[in-house]
């Protein structure tokens, strides 16, 4: 990416959009595809969809969301929650999703990432890696799954690392310690991974002020930022965003530009 994006996340439950604090004590805000088509004029660069219980729930990505989603955005969109098979990968193409987003299913079939990048292509695969804190960890974090209810054992950089060889196009770090606390991505755990791998990384996790974005971009080097909550409670704007991290010398886009 040449310049840096800014992608709202909207995480979401039966098709609502909400919002928790660390992957817990989470409350519904108001209808999703309202909100996706407000970030989407708003200017964001792209949006990301988590069905956060579909996989905690063994089940795929609530569709009709999705649809309904897709139908009134012009900005790319990313999907994850309840992806498993290729099936479901290429169902969520067909609906003109960008890319699809594995988690859980790639830490129990790994060989899934491979044969999605194959058949799709890498650019549209993204995984997302849940991980908080664990000293017994070589990198200080652990990969976890479930909506965060269930450890791995495995270091989330490694498994970062494991994913690109695998094909995966896009690495999402999700700090679970950092989850919508607002104070700050960890920045250790992103800098970690983006120094790790080749392909684009997405901050995600914390974000709370206007400073947390450049540190993030400039700081932990990754190639765009999640914002959630500092977006879904209105206490900055999307061009907000943009402006303040153009002043600060960080490449944007002030109006839409697809990356897919």
């Amino acid at each position: 990416m040449s310049c840096r994006h800014i992608i709202p996340c909207l995480h979401t439950r039966d098709g609502r959009l909400v919002k928790g604090v660390n992957f817990a004590n989470v409350k519904e805000l108001r209808d999703l595809a309202e909100s996706a088509k407000a970030y989407s004029d708003e200017g964001a660069d792209e949006l990301m969809f988590m069905d956060i219980t579909a996989s905690k729930e063994g089940r795929r990505t609530f569709l009709k969301a999705v649809e309904r989603t897709v139908a009134v955005i012009s900005v790319p969109l990313t999907v994850g929650g309840g992806v498993g098979s290729i099936e479901d990968v290429r169902r969520l193409l067909d609906m003109g999703v960008s890319r699809a987003s594995i988690n859980t299913a790639a830490a129990l079939r790994p060989e899934l990432v491979q044969e999605a990048a194959e058949e799709f292509g890498r650019n549209r695969v993204t995984v997302a890696i849940d991980a908080r804190r664990n000293a017994k960890m070589a990198s200080g974090y652990e990969f976890v799954i479930r909506d965060g209810t269930q450890g791995t054992g495995m270091d989330a950089v490694e498994w970062a690392k494991r994913c690109e060889m695998l094909g995966a196009g896009t690495i999402v770090p999700v700090s679970m310690d950092r989850d919508g606390t607002k104070a700050g991505y960890d920045i250790p755990m992103t800098k970690a991974i983006a120094q790790a791998v080749t392909v684009p990384v997405l901050a995600s996790g914390g974000a709370g002020k206007l400073e947390d974005l450049y540190e993030a971009l400039a700081v932990a080097h990754a190639d765009a930022v999640l914002v959630a909550s500092i977006a879904h409670f209105g206490v900055f704007t999307i061009l907000q965003m943009k402006e303040y991290l153009q002043s600060q010398g960080i490449e944007v886009s002030l109006g839409y530009q697809n990356a897919s």
